[in-house]
């Protein structure tokens, strides 16, 4: 390797900042539109609950009730998971564990949006309105499974799916069971990460697209985060005795363990990067959560 390329592996300042037009659209849009419906299911990832949690729904939905769904919970850790359903428990709200591809779940999902909303229905009944179904937003970053949601609340494949984040688009109202009808609306991020942990982390799980962002210094990233809250998994996965003193070291004992070795010796870094982010993805170096409600700065609480 050389000494130029281990400086800019090395290099700390990857900054990501990826706001696409459509995303402050679909801000507006969710503002816009809040008024149309009774409760609100904030769609967050189980495996980073607080870096996938746009800061905006709190403020634009505050009057609203809300349901809080941790999708993707097979892939996250058990304990860390309960620590987080707790955590919301003490807010008053309620979080429901999900893996949308299964369906797991998603039954109290419907159930919740009927127990929050309740109160509200009872008072329409009594006013002698006509008994209507119940109106539902889903709100999340790109990437969070809302389209995995939908079909399954559905029962039938209703919209769009894609392993890539902003591939649903548009406003779409969805008629579901159980006398839901849903508000979708495409992923939201914020303009601007003041915490570039909390950027690092959608981009480990690809909330941010891969193609924009420099994947060998983000594997590295992630290697290094990985190194300091769960080492013995990464050293399982990639059957290592020890991890090096730094993580370039260990990206480096990877690659070789896994012979992604190009021409003269030379390692394959982009290579050792996608596989490690990947198989994060796919959940094969073992169930992991990134965050803990700990994490949580007291001004954000």
């Amino acid at each position: 390797m050389t000494r130029e390329y281990d400086e800019y592996l090395r290099d700390d300042n990857l900054h990501i900042n990826w706001y696409p037009g459509h995303m402050k659209k679909t801000k507006e849009m969710v503002q816009n539109n809040l008024k149309l419906v009774d409760v609100v299911i904030e769609l967050l990832d189980a495996r980073i609950p607080l870096s996938s949690k746009n800061p905006d729904i709190d403020r634009l939905a505050k009057n609203k009730p809300r349901v809080v769904v941790l999708n993707k919970s097979d892939l996250s850790d058990k304990n860390k998971l309960n620590r987080w359903i707790s955590y919301y428990q003490s807010k008053g709200i309620k979080a429901i564990p999900v893996d949308t591809l299964k369906g797991s779940g998603v039954n109290k999902i419907v159930e919740e949006c009927k127990n929050v909303t309740k109160e509200k229905m009872d008072a329409l009944k009594e006013k002698g309105r006509k008994q209507r179904a119940i109106r539902v937003m889903i709100v999340g970053v790109p990437n969070v499974g809302k389209s995995s949601l939908i079909n399954k609340l559905t029962g039938r494949k209703s919209t769009q799916t894609g392993d890539r984040p902003g591939v649903t688009k548009g406003k779409q109202w969805v008629k579901l069971k159980g006398d839901l009808e849903l508000l979708d609306t495409p992923g939201i991020l914020w303009p601007k990460f003041e915490d570039q942990n909390i950027a690092l982390n959608l981009a480990f799980t690809r909330a941010i697209k891969d193609e924009i962002l420099d994947i060998d210094t983000l594997g590295l990233k992630f290697i290094e985060k990985m190194s300091e809250i769960e080492p013995e998994k990464l050293k399982a996965r990639y059957k290592l005795d020890s991890l090096g003193e730094e993580p370039l070291e260990t990206m480096e004992m990877i690659g070789r363990k896994r012979g992604f070795i190009l021409g003269k010796n030379e390692l394959d870094y982009t290579r050792i990067a996608k596989t490690v982010l990947n198989e994060f993805r796919e959940g094969k170096i073992g169930r992991i959560t990134l965050e803990v409600p700990e994490d949580i700065k007291e001004d954000n609480k």
